[in-house]
């Protein structure tokens, strides 16, 4: 019993002297606490910067060497050892935070650079998209560009909800898909209305008019032009303009009208068949055209045997200039719409008969053309 009391004691004095030797020495833990919580610091930055998105080959070697360490860590955390003894782990631990630093830094400067191409993108096509609104809208021709107007606002708000969420690479993505399709609309734009900066068609509207207004002088009496693009119409009487009112057209009316239906207002020479006074229109006063004429028919068979009309569609008729009420059936049918006051004077001073010629425009400068051109402009900002 006593050689067993002995023996304990000396252990437990060894004991004693080893940490009092720690203490005096200072002795410490092989894992110091702070090389720990700054590799975990830069885990949470690398997190924060989206580094598994940006650098994710990068990120996978910092995460997998951490989880390496921290194995390490845990296994040892309760080791002590002489200050003067090499401790790998520690040297490993402040390695990668090094390495985690410098990774930080450049991440930082990259997302900091994909903010700002985000931010640029954003900015440029929302602007692009504002712009091709108005200038859209100032030609009436929206329902050329089919669901494209919304699907790019959708585009726009998703990049712009990315953006405020901090995630910058789906935004470009989403601004740079919304940039596309602005690019498809103005394209759009210029393949349906192209014929407004054409030349050769200008110049035969042009030759149409001339016609009209030579009758009306030769004829000593009324004739009036309709312009598509100009939204205009302009009484002639003995070959001199004696009026000009602004007019809207069907909800489709800057196309050419091909088929009943599709809203636009047609092209040619027309006659005022049949005048229609109050309660034998719907439409206030109504002037009726003889709308389709040979010329539309012809053009209509050619468009049908090529397979541009489908079987299924007709002609249509019932074009006719008139007054405000029933706005909503007289869009779809195409016509040419007159505030009242405006159509009453106007009915009062022609006759069944008078010549109504409908252009897209007037001369080369049309509203359409200058659209179109100023598109084309601004082609590579879009």
């Amino acid at each position: 019993m006593a050689t067993g009391f002995h023996t304990s004691g000396l252990l437990r004095s060894s004991m004693a002297a080893l940490v009092l030797s720690c203490l005096l020495t200072g002795c410490v833990k092989t894992v110091p606490e702070e090389a720990v919580q700054a590799v975990a610091s830069v885990d949470r930055d690398l997190v924060r910067l989206r580094a598994s998105e940006i650098a994710p080959d990068e990120y996978a070697r910092f995460t997998q060497q951490w989880m390496i360490l921290k194995a390490r860590v845990e296994a040892e955390d309760d080791t002590i050892q002489w200050p003067w003894e090499p401790n790998d782990l520690e040297s490993a631990l402040r390695g990668l935070h090094e390495e985690g630093l410098q990774a930080v830094s450049r991440l930082a400067e990259q997302r900091e650079s994909l903010r700002h191409a985000a931010e640029q993108q954003l900015l440029r096509a929302e602007d692009r998209a504002r712009a091709l609104a108005r200038k859209v809208g100032a030609i009436d021709s929206r329902l050329v560009l089919g669901r494209n107007p919304v699907e790019t606002e959708l585009l726009l708000k998703q990049a712009r909800s990315f953006y405020q969420q901090g995630e910058y690479a789906h935004s470009l993505a989403a601004s740079d898909q919304a940039a596309q399709r602005l690019a498809t609309q103005a394209s759009l734009l210029n393949s349906e209305l192209g014929h407004y900066a054409n030349r050769e068609r200008i110049a035969r509207w042009q030759q149409m008019v001339k016609e009209t207004v030579d009758w009306s002088r030769t004829h000593r009496t009324s004739a009036i032009v309709v312009s598509k693009a100009d939204r205009r119409l302009i009484l002639y009487r003995n070959g001199q303009p004696v009026l000009s009112y602004s007019v809207r057209l069907g909800f489709n009316g800057i196309r050419e009208k091909r088929y009943q239906g599709d809203g636009a207002t047609p092209e040619g020479r027309y006659r005022v068949t049949t005048k229609r006074g109050q309660g034998h229109t719907q439409f206030f006063r109504a002037l009726v055209l003889d709308y389709p004429n040979a010329e539309d028919r012809r053009r209509f068979l050619l468009d049908r045997k090529t397979g541009h009309i489908p079987d299924s569609r007709g002609i249509g008729g019932q074009i006719e200039i008139h007054g405000t009420q029933n706005e909503l059936m007289a869009a779809s049918l195409g016509c040419v719409m007159l505030e009242n006051p405006q159509m009453a004077w106007l009915f009062n001073r022609v006759d069944k008969g008078t010549p109504v010629t409908i252009v897209g425009a007037l001369d080369e400068q049309n509203s359409v053309a200058l659209v179109l051109a100023d598109l084309r402009s601004h082609a590579n900002e879009i």
